[in-house]
């Protein structure tokens, strides 16, 4: 369990150096490629390293889902590096998936 949650936190790192690169891409194809959106790919590669190592062990239906969790790290990175708003729409849909986590984590 404890891989697949490290896993969701590098993915969402993953995401964040995606956007870094994304914002510093120009038009053309010989500009697809920046330093953090290579950072960002090879996180989200590091992070099914630890997503496969952490489900051999444990129960897809009980794992997988933890996988959701990379959405709450992105929106606190989100906020923090980007300065994105966390609405009530978005604190909802957090809560949201915290609880049927905490449901799926339990029901076992």
């Amino acid at each position: 369990m404890v891989l697949v949650l490290i896993a969701s936190l590098i993915g969402s790192f993953g995401a964040v150096f995606l956007k870094k690169g994304a914002d510093r891409l120009k038009m053309g194809y010989r500009h697809v490629i920046s330093l953090p959106a290579a950072v960002g790919v090879a996180l989200f590669l590091t992070s099914s390293v630890f997503f496969v190592l952490g489900i051999r062990h444990g129960e897809l239906s009980v794992l997988y889902p933890m996988v959701s969790l990379g959405y709450v790290w992105t929106m606190i990175w989100s906020r923090l590096f980007f300065n994105e708003p966390i609405t009530r729409p978005k604190y909802v849909a957090l809560g949201m998936i915290l609880c049927g986590i905490t449901l799926i984590a339990g029901a076992r």
